[in-house]
């Protein structure tokens, strides 16, 4: 019996992964407390300011799930080799059957919230919530809160001083309340003014030594790749021939989802496939509408984010369909909204997300929410990526070690970040854990000594709010599952190049200077790069398969050992890459700087021999990988 991954530390949250019906806190007569609907930065110490009465506020219900056990253990029954259950999938409106709040649940949910005053909006397939949008007095009023603004991580987000209020009659049908206490999902893709990649750079691993920039580790260092191409990750991971011969995801829907929509994305896309040897790409958007709010630079911020997902999908799996969702918003509801809808409605195979939060503590109920989601997504034959996180164990952002959410998530598909090496024939060379210092140039010295100061890298470490899901029993080190008491879901799943310094070369429309817009191309990385490059791979083996394989995880772990991957174990000797940087950023009229980025730098998680906290069972090995994952056996 697989062992339920279930959030700890709060009793009435884990009581509802695992099936309890346990009412919420009493608040008074009639009304009961939503703990969950709180966040963790509500503080008198982070308080900025009041919210006005009159801003608006857009509010998701979220309603449990009927049989909340039984959704659990159907998502993992589906996943699980060897059981009888192994990849026969529901379809949606059975799921909706068995597991979806009732329509009667809904009635009474709409009734009491436009009795309140709010405006209730449409409700999706599942019954997943029901939305509202009203006044900050109304919500207010609603909820029996007061509403302010909070300080955390450099953002000021919008949250109760206090747990909301909901009738009595309705705690037993409402899991939480998304939108209150607000969360932003994080990105690390560039907004899309003019950024060019400076030079000298290598075309493939090695080509270029910087013989007149001091030595380090004992010798003169490669030139950085000036970003690798489509064929070039092809020939890494070992799918040049499947493509070649057909096996190029037809047949197969990836959707991506991300905040905002890049007005270029499908000119941008379809101008990279013809200067990079792709056949046409076959796009569709349905995106949430007009933006909510967010500044210019805030959605310019995340068009770079949603092209490289477009382009790095497409590289791997060339005649996938590709479907983009955009959010209205990057605060987590919106997403999820979006994430929703693509599995409610059964949109795609493959699901992947090169966002997250920076760590676990943000409002329970939006976690309790998305994990029903991927509940429904693992047993209707959905898979779902998401990016591990581009900040290492995130003690330098937000001063703990912690996982990034949603990848911690035991239902989701965590992709965690290498340095890779690619040789002269588009061939297969290293790879290492994604960890990056940085010395400067000064004069002939690397300024600080290298390995320097700690820049970023690949997302990974154990969880503090999921339980070891039983695929990684056997597997994961005690050690690592092991690091604050207990057995915890500890990430990467598996991973993919996402180190910037050899990085992708990406296509996108940018603004430079003189009031030029114009497509170009530059080098980029990021998780946000290893998780639609892994869900490309995926469709490869969705295609093979010749059926969905819906939550992946159980097959990789039992594939874990085999010639399915590549192990990511220490260099035997210290690698790193002389980068050239232009001051502007466009062109060298401001000069170029340059800088010594040294490789495997991974702070308190590390690459050894098996499964690590840096690169999970290891990164894609071509066919084996592909056959092995679509039949589900070595």
């Amino acid at each position: 019996m697989h062992r339920r991954s279930v959030l700890v530390g709060v009793a009435a949250t884990v009581a509802l992964l695992l099936g309890l019906t346990i009412p919420a806190a009493q608040a008074g007569p009639g009304t009961s407390l939503l703990g969950n609907s709180t966040a963790p930065y509500a503080r008198q110490s982070n308080f900025v300011r009041p919210a006005r009465s009159t801003e608006q506020v857009r509010l998701q219900v979220y309603l449990r799930w009927r049989n909340a056990a039984g959704a659990e253990a159907a998502a993992y029954a589906a996943a699980t080799p060897g059981t009888a259950g192994y990849r026969r999938f529901m379809t949606p409106a059975a799921w909706r059957s068995r597991f979806s709040a009732t329509t009667a649940t809904v009635r009474r949910v709409r009734e009491w919230l436009g009795s309140s005053g709010l405006h209730v909006g449409a409700v999706p397939a599942n019954r997943l919530f029901v939305p509202a949008t009203g006044s900050v007095r109304t919500a207010e009023r609603t909820f029996g809160v007061s509403l302010g603004y909070y300080r955390v991580h450099g953002q000021v987000l919008r949250a109760p001083s206090a747990a909301p209020r909901i009738p009595s009659q309705l705690s037993s049908v409402v899991l939480g309340i998304g939108g209150l206490a607000q969360s932003r999902a994080h990105h690390d893709a560039p907004p899309p003014p003019g950024f060019r990649v400076g030079h000298p750079c290598s075309g493939y691993w090695g080509e270029r030594f910087a013989m007149n920039k001091p030595p380090a580790y004992g010798g003169a260092q490669p030139y950085a790749p000036c970003g690798y191409r489509p064929a070039q990750l092809q020939g890494a991971y070992g799918i040049s021939d499947l493509i070649s011969n057909g096996t190029d995801g037809s047949g197969v829907t990836v959707a991506i989802i991300d905040a905002f929509a890049a007005p270029t994305i499908v000119s941008d896309v379809q101008t990279y496939s013809s200067r990079h040897g792709l056949p046409a790409p076959s796009i569709t958007q349905m995106n949430a509408g007009p933006p909510y709010h967010g500044s210019t630079a805030d959605q310019e911020g995340w068009y770079g984010e949603e092209t490289l997902d477009l382009e790095a999908v497409h590289s791997m799996a060339p005649a996938a369909a590709m479907l983009f969702e955009g959010g209205k918003s990057d605060l987590d509801p919106d997403l999820l909204d979006r994430l929703n809808d693509i599995v409610a409605n059964d949109r795609a195979s493959i699901v992947t997300n090169s966002y997250g939060e920076l760590g676990e503590a943000l409002p329970k109920a939006i976690i309790l929410a998305q994990h029903q989601v991927f509940e429904e997504a693992a047993s209707t034959g959905i898979s779902v990526l998401f990016s591990s996180g581009d900040s290492g164990d995130e003690v330098d952002t937000i001063g703990y070690r912690s996982a990034d959410w949603p990848a911690s998530d035991p239902l989701a598909t965590a992709v965690g970040g290498t340095s890779l090496g690619v040789g002269p024939l588009d061939n297969y060379l290293f790879e290492t854990g994604w960890g990056s210092t940085s010395s400067d140039l000064n004069g002939n010295t690397w300024t600080p000594k290298p390995p320097g100061d700690w820049v970023y890298g690949g997302g990974g470490g154990a969880s503090r709010i999921f339980d070891e899901p039983d695929y990684q029993v056997g597997v994961v080190p005690s050690s690592m599952s092991g690091y604050f008491g207990g057995a915890a879901r500890v990430v990467p799943d598996v991973a993919a190049v996402g180190d910037p310094n050899t990085g992708f070369l990406e296509g996108e429309t940018q603004r430079f200077p003189g009031h030029k817009v114009k497509y170009d191309e530059y080098r980029i990385g990021g998780t946000s790069l290893s998780s639609p490059l892994m869900a490309g791979i995926v469709a490869l083996a969705v295609q093979t398969s010749g059926s969905d394989l819906g939550l992946i995880n159980p097959t990789l772990y039992s594939l874990a050992g085999s010639d399915a991957f590549h192990d990511v174990v220490n260099p035997r000797h210290r690698l790193a890459v002389v980068r050239a940087n232009l001051n502007n950023g466009v062109d060298n009229s401001a000069g170029t700087s340059f800088v010594l980025r040294s490789l495997n730098q991974t702070e308190s998680i590390h690459t050894v021999k098996g499964y690590d906290d840096v690169t999970g069972v290891g990164t894609p090995n071509g066919a084996d990988f592909v056959n092995d994952l679509a039949n589900g056996t070595p």
